[in-house]
């Protein structure tokens, strides 16, 4: 079995184990922009902000959840809304950024301090394009992949692998995971929330793609396990 073949059925098991709602989202990051394969996003760009911010989308996490539904590729001047996510997506630097006038609106409000926002996870290198779209339709090997969980789900995948725990904001899961090869989980941060219209009971987990293999092997004795419990607990309960 050729390799992107394996990581189509991983990603469907891994979809049918933990009987997730929305697909996994593949997601590569180009050094060179692709030509084919895949349309390039093409809703219109916002009219710019005065400090210059424009894209397609109000912000980065936005393409993860439209991604679901088919593949397509994005330019770096389509996530020119969201600093923060632009910064994570190693589209800008963090110089290029502390000005804008929507890191100062997370400043002044206390969301974030600059302190903590020198610790923030950003992409090692620069993209010439982004490309998002279901793991089943993957044609190459993709960087990450992103997986929308509910809590019993997360649980799951956290007795099937180690995970790390990232606060805010919840995009730095994507280089986290391109990068350092983790599998790493966010709660969903409040801005990523509300500019994204993820439910309050979903988190997001990034894991490279050449771990989703090693993911869907050991889910599989653990989701085994879980329903044996519950299967236990629902005819022990029935003594009350």
């Amino acid at each position: 079995m050729d390799t992107i073949t394996a990581l189509r059925e991983a990603g469907s098991k891994i979809e049918e184990l933990l009987g997730l709602e929305h697909s996994p989202v593949a997601i590569t990051f180009h050094e060179v922009a692709p030509v084919n394969g895949a349309p390039y996003y093409d809703k219109p760009m916002s009219t710019p902000t005065e400090d210059g911010r424009a894209g397609r989308v109000a912000a980065s996490c936005v393409f993860w959840m439209e991604a679901h539904a088919s593949t397509f590729h994005t330019a770096p001047q389509d996530h020119g809304n969201c600093s923060v996510g632009r910064f994570t997506h190693g589209l800008a630097e963090a110089g290029d950024i502390i000005d804008k006038s929507d890191v100062g609106a997370l400043l002044d409000v206390g969301w974030v301090t600059l302190e903590a926002f020198a610790g923030v996870a950003a992409l090692s290198r620069r993209p010439a394009a982004i490309t998002y779209g279901p793991v089943s339709q993957a044609k190459s090997l993709p960087d990450v992949v992103l997986l929308r969980l509910k809590p019993r789900q997360m649980m799951e995948v956290a007795d099937a692998v180690a995970v790390e725990f990232l606060g805010k904001p919840q995009c730095q899961i994507l280089p986290r995971a391109a990068d350092q090869g983790v599998i790493a989980v966010s709660m969903g941060c409040a801005l990523s929330r509300a500019r994204t219209g993820m439910h309050d009971d979903e988190l997001t987990c990034a894991l490279p793609a050449t771990r989703l293999i090693e993911l869907a092997t050991a889910l599989d004795a653990v989701v085994r396990a879980d329903r044996a419990v519950v299967g236990y607990a629902e005819a022990d309960k029935r003594r009350f």
